[in-house]
């Protein structure tokens, strides 16, 4: 039950909960109260003392507001409400003082600091501070950490916010950042020296609130007013996170997480965040034609000839690759089918029911997680096929959340039962009576590697099945972005993808590059790196990468996000539905439509869902039916985070966090 308490703020009367602490009561009307240490997402520590408000009849001192809860407020002599002042002299004053300590021993680094520009440091000295020190003092110093190749240190700037040890401990799982020592001689350190070894790291960059940490990749090449900033999704993994691109002239130089509550909170994936040098490098960016064994540049015209005459009255093949927007894999679907080709998404070889939305991406929300009491994870390894959820399944353990594993033992960041490692496993689960946990909420998450195998189909009905035992929602975690959206197309062959390959003298390859195409089928491929599609190819056409057009992307959940375009692909290359397009016209089979909104109209006739921007559809219950299950282990459906896709095979940066991965995965040699 709710505990609603009046108090009135700066002479407005407001009614919250009394569970509230005070600078929350403030946010919510409206008062902006100034923080260091305080994070809505992050456990409260009390340190910074900049969040000081005045607690009318209390004790004759500032009171920190973000540790104050309402219902510890008093009220008056007479009954009147309690009252809280954000803007007396008194707290003025305070501000001015925490604000001059906090400047004591920070450097005057400001026109070199890469914070420069959106620091809060900047900002709050502007707003609440004075325009000088008594402090004449020498200036503490204190060594730089090395935290690994992602985060930069600058520590003589730091606060002792204690921000990036509370998210390393409480979010990421992380036990190697502390502070260490008393008065002036505290610092933030890392356990003997130890570099940080998490996937979502990068993180306490956004959170620093000074320049103590910063983006080691981006560092001095870009100031915050030089560069355009663009709303789109990630599609490095299939959570869709919300994302921002800032580039400068045609140059991507980062990205930054956007909140969205349902999707990723405020938190980003290291690939995620530090992908972007792939994105320039073994760029495809002019068509190409194998002759004698040999690819040589080619224009568009005589590309597309080529490509349509050996399309003409042959058997074509469509395959849709992991970063494909909706938008392409529609305008594939529409010329193959209408070639009589066959088509197929499920390039992985996972056996995921076509035209059945529970069975391939189920029926929870990525918000269901948080108030499950038990989880059951078959097959998956969250933290490296989705870091950014496994954090929000952590924070269903931390509030006391049972999780369950079967597949492979791994450190996932919490504490789980290890329920075996394969499918009999599952049959057993499945077999037992849950009488004793039919009232508590659960959530079943499969994953790609339990529905790879020849008995994919079985293991998907032997989970459905576990979820009408448990009375318990299930989540399909996918590891393509472009997966969902396609099967809701349909574009699926019975069989899968080699039945939908089988025969073909055609094979139009759309960014499909973890795959292997067989010897004697002509191989078109589109896309936008020189990757391992493109090896086989023998037409090249160049297509955009995901920041480079407008695109459609449906999320692991269900749910559709749209990806904005943030600058234009380098040299001839087009985007992707527009090459399709006037490939259509050079069969003399030309697609309906000249403009990606015109084909967004024909998208939504046929898939009316995809309307429903940034919301999750219901999808109605249809249990699958399968084989018997074989024995044997559940594999992994990623083998090297890093390296999982040709922009992220492109980047130095991925290289080296892969390598760095491997030589701390390898046995520690003990010396003789």
């Amino acid at each position: 039950m709710s505990d609603l308490r009046k108090i009135i703020i700066d002479d407005q009367e407001v009614e919250v909960d009394g569970a509230m602490t005070l600078i929350q009561a403030c946010e919510q009307v409206g008062i902006e109260v100034p923080r260091f240490c305080y994070h809505e997402r992050l456990t409260i520590a009390g340190n910074c003392r900049m969040c000081l408000v005045e607690v009318v009849g209390g004790p004759p001192k500032p009171a920190a507001s973000c540790a104050m809860q309402v219902r510890d407020l008093r009220p008056g002599p007479e009954g009147q409400l309690p009252v809280v002042k954000t803007n007396s002299p008194m707290v003025k004053k305070a501000r001015e003082g925490v604000m001059e300590f906090l400047l004591i021993n920070h450097p005057l680094d400001c026109p070199i600091c890469d914070q420069g520009g959106e620091c809060d440091l900047q900002d709050q000295a502007m707003a609440y501070g004075v325009d000088f020190s008594r402090f004449r003092e020498p200036k503490r110093a204190t060594e730089d950490l090395d935290l690994g190749p992602l985060v930069e240190t600058h520590m003589t700037r730091c606060i002792s916010c204690t921000r990036c040890v509370r998210f390393t401990s409480e979010v990421a799982g992380l036990t190697q950042m502390g502070q260490t020592g008393r008065g002036e001689d505290s610092e933030i350190t890392s356990y003997l020296g130890q570099t940080l070894d998490s996937n979502l790291q990068g993180n306490i960059i956004d959170l620093c609130p000074v320049g103590a940490l910063v983006s080691k990749p981006y560092a001095f090449t870009a100031r915050p007013w030089e560069l355009s900033k663009t709303d789109s999704i990630d599609v490095m993994d299939a959570l869709g996170s919300n994302i921002r691109v800032d580039t400068k002239g045609r140059e991507v130089m980062r990205f930054l997480p956007r909140n969205h509550d349902g999707v990723n909170e405020e938190w980003l994936a290291d690939k995620s965040r530090f992908v972007w040098d792939g994105l320039s490098r073994q760029r495809l960016d002019r068509p190409y034609i194998r002759e004698s064994g040999k690819l040589r540049p080619a224009t568009w015209p005589e590309a597309l000839e080529k490509a349509a005459s050996a399309m003409a009255g042959k058997k074509v093949a469509g395959l849709i690759g992991d970063l494909v927007s909706v938008e392409a894999a529609f305008a594939l679907k529409q010329l193959v089918t209408g070639l009589g080709g066959t088509l197929e998404c499920r390039t992985d070889g996972a056996k995921l029911p076509a035209g059945n939305r529970s069975g391939y991406v189920g029926t929870a929300t990525v918000e269901d997680i948080e108030s499950a009491k038990m989880i059951y994870l078959i097959g998956t390894n969250p933290k490296v096929e989705a870091p950014v959820l496994n954090a929000r399944i952590r924070k269903a353990w931390s509030r006391g959340a049972n999780i369950g594993l079967i597949g492979k033992t791994v450190d996932l960041t919490y504490e789980y039962t290890h329920m075996g490692n394969g499918r009999a496993d599952l049959q057993a689960l499945v077999k037992q009576k849950f009488t004793e946990v039919l009232t508590i909420p659960s959530l079943v998450v499969v994953g790609q590697a339990a529905l790879q195998g020849e008995d994919g189909a079985a293991v998907l009905a032997a989970v459905m099945d576990l979820c009408n035992k448990t009375e318990s929602k299930l989540l399909v975690l996918h590891s393509a972005a472009s997966r969902v959206g396609a099967l809701d197309l349909g574009c699926t062959t019975e069989g899968g993808v080699d039945a939908a390959v089988a025969g073909a003298d055609v094979v139009y390859n759309l960014g499909s590059d973890e795959m292997d195409i067989a010897v004697g089928a002509f191989v078109i491929y589109q896309g936008s790196h020189g990757d391992r599609g493109a090896h086989r190819a023998d037409v090249i056409l160049p297509g955009a990468a995901y920041t480079e057009e407008n695109g459609m992307f449906v999320n692991t959940e269900g749910r559709p996000q749209l990806a904005q375009r943030a600058g234009f692909a380098p040299g001839e290359a087009k985007e992707n539905w527009a090459i399709l397009r006037a490939l259509s016209a050079e069969l003399v089979a030309t697609l309906p439509y000249d403009s990606l909104a015109q084909l967004r109209q024909a998208l939504l006739i046929e898939v009316p869902h995809f309307a429903q921007i940034d919301q999750v559809p219901s999808n109605d219950w249809v249990a699958v039916t399968g084989g018997k299950l074989d024995k044997g282990d559940f594999g992994s459906a990623v083998l090297d985070y890093y390296l999982s896709n040709p922009i992220a095979r492109a980047s130095e940066l991925m290289a080296e966090l892969s390598a760095n991965a491997k030589a701390r995965a390898a046995a520690p040699m003990v010396a003789e």
